[in-house]
């Protein structure tokens, strides 16, 4: 009997033990607010919902090849998330070689007829500051064609004016390049020309700069593909000009003063985190009070978040440093390595000693951070 009992409660501690162990290294999920940045790393979030979708670009002589590039630079960042989400194919008039604005020669893959042939969800007409402004008359019915079709139509630079030719903007907001508002307003007089970087109304899409084109673009596969996807790309695309390469996060339009200041304190403080008082105190606010604006605003708890944004950071230390695991675990706030390794390994499903390291900056202490 005696002998029994002892069994039992060593087979008590086995079972607790194994179900304690499990718990560790449960699968976790990153919130919202960080779910972006991390999206690409989660096995779970590669696959697409539905067929690609297609867009297509439109070279014009002299065209923005930096607004071209940015615009298209988001589609491929997205395929890098969710491979397969989107497809792109360049072309021209007559798919001759044209010359940007840089003076580099651009071979495009298509005619324009080839291109309007094919399943269309975008066409984005990418113009210059020297782009002729002439509408050809197969362009004009190529473009009329498209709208007939409810092909969403865009216009990089001066893109716009050509739609504006078209007769396509009768109704809509866009936004064109400032050398060429005068004359998008002279022929678009039943449309409203916008000073801003991008315009997006309904089925038209304009940009009158680089920066515009990427913002358009961004948003635009928000609409369509969710904006955990836009917020991804834009974690991967716009970074600071740090040793470490670290990316600027998200902006998150929606949170309060108080929020933000928790989030920008627990930025600056990775390798030795602030306790949950301390980042009150600092914030002017009650513990209680940072707990319920984490939890009304991104859904999630102070220390959750702050997990979160560390693990978020160790991974851009081990892709981007020569720096070892356990300084990476160090830099983060984290005590120590085996404690490093569960918790990276639960939300991306594989140690660090795994992940794919660039080595682009040399290893180096860095210096504590400071709360102010």
């Amino acid at each position: 009997m005696y002998t029994q009992r002892i069994q039992s409660v060593a087979r008590f501690f086995l079972l607790f033990h194994f179900a304690r162990r499990l718990t560790l290294i449960a699968k976790r999920t990153f919130g919202s607010a960080l779910h972006g940045p991390n999206s690409r790393f989660i096995p779970a979030d590669l696959e697409t919902d539905g067929p690609a979708l297609n867009v297509g670009f439109l070279l014009l002589e002299h065209f923005s090849l930096l607004a071209f590039t940015q615009a298209l630079d988001a589609l491929v960042t997205a395929n890098l998330i969710q491979p397969g989400a989107f497809s792109h194919s360049t072309c021209s008039l007559d798919c001759a070689a044209l010359t940007s604005d840089l003076a580099i020669l651009i071979g495009p893959s298509a005619s324009l007829s080839e291109c309007v042939a094919q399943p269309l969800d975008l066409l984005v007409i990418c113009g210059g500051l020297r782009t002729p402004l002439t509408l050809p008359e197969d362009l004009a019915t190529s473009l009329q064609e498209l709208a007939r079709r409810k092909v969403a139509l865009a216009g990089l630079w001066n893109g716009a004016w050509f739609l504006g030719r078209a007769g396509l903007l009768d109704g809509y907001r866009c936004a064109v390049h400032p050398e060429h508002r005068a004359a998008l307003a002279e022929i678009a007089r039943h449309g409203q020309v916008s000073s801003e970087a991008y315009c997006i109304d309904r089925d038209r899409l304009s940009a009158a700069s680089p920066a515009g084109a990427l913002s358009m673009m961004l948003e635009w596969i928000g609409q369509r593909r969710g904006p955990a996807l836009a917020e991804g790309i834009t974690a991967i695309l716009a970074f600071e000009s740090s040793r470490y390469r670290r990316t600027t996060p998200a902006a998150q339009a929606n949170i309060s003063e108080p929020l933000r200041e928790a989030i920008t304190l627990m930025s600056a403080n990775l390798e030795e985190p602030l306790s949950q008082d301390q980042l009150a105190a600092y914030v002017g606010r009650s513990k209680r009070q940072i707990g319920r604006l984490f939890q009304r605003q991104l859904n999630t708890t102070p220390v959750r978040y702050y997990l979160e944004l560390r693990i978020t950071e160790s991974r851009r230390l081990l892709q981007h440093s020569d720096l070892p695991i356990m300084e990476v675990a160090v830099a983060c706030g984290f005590v120590s390595a085996s404690h490093f390794s569960k918790c990276y390994r639960s939300f991306f499903g594989y140690g660090p000693s795994r992940e794919k390291r660039q080595g682009c900056v040399k290893g180096g202490r860095r210096p504590a951070s400071h709360a102010h």
